[in-house]
């Protein structure tokens, strides 16, 4: 978290003045990467009993804004006359992929001409993409995301970081990362002291850098992922188009494709063949929520050659067709659903037949 001695140790000097946050709230947002930006912000606050930071809820039309757990919070509608605001973060989540409101849009590039420093969370990346704000930046987007952005925005440099600050942007990743982004904000402006006691008193250590990887190990599986296994899922992660043969990774990694089976069997609870489906699936529908592609296209790019297989494995998979998973949380849904890998839903009938996709 320090470069040098001299960082453990700076020399005592006054405490900068005043940052003001305003956070855009869009319906559906995750309020646990907002909770996670805000608190040590609170939290310096009151340890040195002094406003280093001051924070606003923002709504294209004031009131409540209800998150995608069902809470909502209170906001003030977007003031019309220019109002100081040092760093202004978008907050949203669920359906931000094709967010379209050309108010908000305007609204943020003035806010960029009066000097704020714009920023994101999670799939507020999206927003700020659409506004046309990344053009020519570094930003990162929640991992399973990053492929589909870099898709449909490929002026903007994605990466699978925490968190990324280039120049007059930040982008969060969204969970936990908004926790890190803010303690370096407070090393930065105030104090490295300050930062770490900030941590201490919210039990988040180690304090990690905006660089860090998003997974702590390909698939997800973090430490329960054995060395072999892992290499296996990062050469499935890299073969989705053109996916590779068990028999090809297991010549590959230089084991017998019996304990490659074993290992997957011991250590994520399905085969090797399942797990590659299941992982090509996933990218599928993260396609298809987050591009304009057509189905034809996605299931090409997911390493079907056949449109009628690549529908019906999606509907043995998801319950749903292809076309019916082109929003991420269809209004008709009372709460978002998103199978993961190490969920098996062998046992959930179609909503209906996959007869095309």
């Amino acid at each position: 978290m320090t470069d040098s001695v001299t960082d453990l140790n700076p020399p005592a000097e006054p405490l900068q003045a005043q940052t003001t946050f305003g956070f855009v709230l869009i319906p559906r947002f995750n309020m646990m990467a907002l909770t996670a930006a805000i608190e040590p912000l609170r939290v310096a606050n009151y340890l040195t009993a002094s406003p280093l930071y001051a924070w606003e809820f923002l709504s294209l039309d004031g009131g409540a804004v209800v998150a995608s757990n069902g809470m909502g919070l209170t906001t003030t509608a977007l003031p019309e006359k220019p109002q100081r605001y040092d760093i202004i973060f978008v907050c949203s989540s669920w359906d931000s992929e094709h967010f379209e409101d050309k108010a908000l849009f305007a609204w943020l590039r003035r806010q960029e001409r009066f000097g704020a420093h714009l920023g994101a969370m999670d799939l507020g990346t999206y927003v700020l993409a659409r506004a046309g704000l990344l053009e020519g930046y570094r930003a990162t987007i929640l991992w399973y995301c990053a492929n589909a952005f870099a898709e449909a925005f490929p002026g903007t440099e994605a990466v699978e970081h925490l968190f990324v600050i280039d120049r007059n942007r930040t982008t969060i990743a969204g969970g936990t990362a908004g926790l890190d982004m803010m303690l370096d904000d407070i090393r930065r402006r105030h104090d490295v002291r300050l930062s770490h006691e900030v941590a201490d008193h919210i039990l988040h250590f180690p304090v990690r850098k905006g660089e860090s990887a998003q997974r702590n190990a390909a698939g997800g599986q973090q430490d329960i992922v054995q060395p072999l296994l892992r290499k296996a899922i990062h050469l499935m992660e890299n073969h989705v188009e053109e996916p590779l043969s068990i028999p090809g990774i297991s010549l590959e990694l230089g084991i017998s494709q019996r304990k490659l089976e074993r290992l997957f069997q011991k250590h994520v609870g399905r085969s090797a063949v399942a797990y590659y489906r299941i992982l090509r699936l996933q990218y599928a529908r993260v396609m298809l929520t987050n591009t304009d592609l057509s189905i034809r296209e996605i299931s090409v790019a997911c390493g079907y050659s056949s449109l009628s297989h690549f529908a019906k494995s999606f509907a043995e998979q998801f319950g749903r067709r292809p076309r019916d998973c082109r929003d991420s949380w269809p209004d008709s849904d009372p709460a978002p659903v998103w199978p993961g890998l190490s969920v098996s839903l062998n046992n959930v009938k179609p909503l209906t037949q996959p007869r095309d996709a």
